[in-house]
């Protein structure tokens, strides 16, 4: 019953930003570690930023530092990521997941996804 729609994906160019925004149905997200993950064509999936409950401690991959925020907007049970200074490698599917245990992990081991939104970055 727990249902994660991703929304705000697009096309932009080098240097724009975007804001993906991770809505739950189903469950408080608010409880929930979520965390945003991307998968490139012919690419592992991979971590991008994760957002812990409570204390809403975040983590970031490396590349994205500096660049991407991940936030909570519990009014709207919703987590946004705003990506900043996008480069075409970010291009990618963008997907939410969560985890009950409040637990950053691996993609692997995250259990509730969504379907993903598409982000292109290019000129």
């Amino acid at each position: 019953q727990l249902q994660l729609v991703e929304s705000g994906g697009g096309l932009v160019q080098p240097g724009g930003s975007l804001r993906l925004s991770c809505t739950a149905s189903g469950f408080t997200l608010d409880r929930y570690a979520i965390g945003w993950f991307r998968q490139a064509p012919g690419k592992e999936r991979e971590g991008v930023s994760c957002i812990r409950a409570s204390n809403d401690s975040t983590y970031y991959a490396d590349s994205m530092k500096g660049r991407f925020t991940i936030s909570r907007d519990n009014a709207k049970n919703t987590v946004v990521l705003q990506m900043n200074s996008l480069r075409p490698e970010d291009t990618a599917i963008y997907y939410c997941a969560a985890n009950r245990r409040n637990r950053c992990l691996p993609a692997r081991s995250m259990p509730y996804w969504g379907q993903g939104t598409q982000v292109t970055v290019s000129s």
